[in-house]
């Protein structure tokens, strides 16, 4: 038995956490020096960590830039630190990206770009094309996260929108050679939608955009419609990209793998469910909560104690009525606890690997058999809550809010499900 699962979960956290600190995977991936200049430039959620420890692990002269996001950021010697507004872009992430084009400007084949990218600088870096504002970028932003698509989907829609994306930083950095170093919150880890691959083209298509924005009906301006139509994204097999290489530093995976290690040391049995789990966070909730009632009430299909995990990126569809304070992990869990209503033995810790869950200052939230129990004792329903989709009200409401502050790191979400 564990004495106090909610501390072992919280270790579990940390273990995942460890798993994708920025020095050591850079260590891993550190480029060969260039004869001439070594320019850094970079955006995400883990940018300035990530710079730090690359300032860190070259032991050499460089020099450059990177947006984070508003907030602490790790201090650095000679790359300088912007930040700028998440999830909904700001003037001081439209003049961060110009910074970005610019500093690239002028380089020669003998320079060397490295790009330090990780989940979160989609919002960072707005770049609208010519013609179009920031707040057209901003509206876009909104109706993306309100649609429910998948960040897969919502980067293919960023990518035709932008002058920075989709490896436009990239092909303005040329003749130099472009290594790009990516912490992933995407499942699947496809190297191109992490930040919408500001150095990493890919074969996306306008038709596939346009297809996207039908799916999940996103209403756009019709001229911002047109724009999208009609923009044709950098093809990767053009020559300026032929000495570009890229490499997935830090994944979901590999935080998965470590956090499920940590367990076995504990003497418990630790399943990997998916490192790629998307849909909507409610239903995922659901489902979580089915698997690990048939494991607490009939010891089926895996035998108690166990540790049930599972990573990937799920999503909020926000309706006309609108929401209230919340994110993905918490929505997932509120959904969970009021599926699992009484039963004992189970608790669990949903939370982003990056801290931060949607706009609030927790990483996610706990929950066991009793939570739905004690909302009501509140006063409060947790299906209310859930259907206007304020689940960071419900859990701070009964004190069960997760908040270990920005990790400096982002590898998508970490669900973890103990069952005693």
């Amino acid at each position: 038995m564990i004495a106090e699962p909610r501390h072992f979960l919280t270790r579990v956290f940390q273990k995942a956490v460890e798993a994708a600190d920025p020095y050591q995977a850079i260590l891993r991936h550190l480029p060969e020096r260039p004869k001439g200049r070594t320019l850094v430039v970079g955006a995400g959620k883990a940018a300035s960590q990530m710079a730090a420890a690359f300032e860190r692990a070259w032991n050499a002269p460089v020099e450059g830039c990177v947006v984070a996001r508003h907030g602490p950021v790790a201090p650095c010697r000679s790359i300088k630190i912007l930040q700028a507004a998440h999830p909904v872009p700001d003037e001081a992430g439209l003049k961060a990206a110009q910074e970005l084009l610019t500093l690239v400007q002028g380089l020669t084949e003998n320079d060397l770009v490295v790009a330090l990218i990780s989940g979160g600088g989609s919002s960072l870096l707005p770049c609208p094309p010519d013609g179009f504002s920031l707040e057209d970028e901003a509206n876009l932003n909104r109706a993306l996260l309100a649609s429910g698509a998948p960040i897969s989907a919502m980067n293919t829609v960023r990518a035709h929108f932008s002058r920075i994306k989709a490896g436009r930083l990239a092909a303005a950095a040329f003749p130099a050679r472009v290594v790009s170093l990516i912490v992933s919150d995407i499942p699947g880890d496809h190297a191109a939608f992490v930040a919408s691959g500001p150095t990493v083209p890919d074969h996306l298509r306008a038709e596939d955009a346009m297809q996207i924005i039908r799916d999940y009906h996103i209403e756009l301006s019709p001229a911002m419609l047109a724009e999208i139509a009609s923009t044709k994204a950098p093809d990767p097999q053009s020559p300026i990209f032929a000495r570009n290489s890229v490499h997935v530093i830090a994944s979901s995976a590999v935080s998965l793998a470590a956090a499920a290690e940590l367990a076995q040391q504990h003497g418990i049995e630790a399943l990997i469910l998916s490192d790629a789990i998307e849909g909507e966070a409610k239903d995922i909730g659901l489902m979580h909560a089915a698997l690990a009632r048939e494991i607490a009430l009939k010891n089926r299909p895996f035998k108690k104690p166990v540790l049930l995990l599972s990573g990937g990126e799920t999503t909020v569809t926000i309706g006309a009525s609108g929401a209230g304070k919340g994110g993905r992990n918490s929505e997932f869990l509120l959904s969970f606890a009021l599926a699992i209503d009484g039963i004992a033995g189970i608790n669990t810790l949903a939370a982003d690997t990056d801290g931060i869950d949607g706009s609030e200052n927790n990483a996610g939230a706990f929950c066991d058999g009793s939570t739905a129990a004690r909302l009501r004792h509140s006063g409060h329903d947790g299906r209310s809550y859930l259907v206007a989709h304020d689940a960071y009200s419900a859990f701070e409401r009964i004190g069960d809010l997760f908040v270990p502050g920005p990790t400096g790191t982002n590898v998508n979400d970490l669900r973890a499900i103990l069952i005693e």
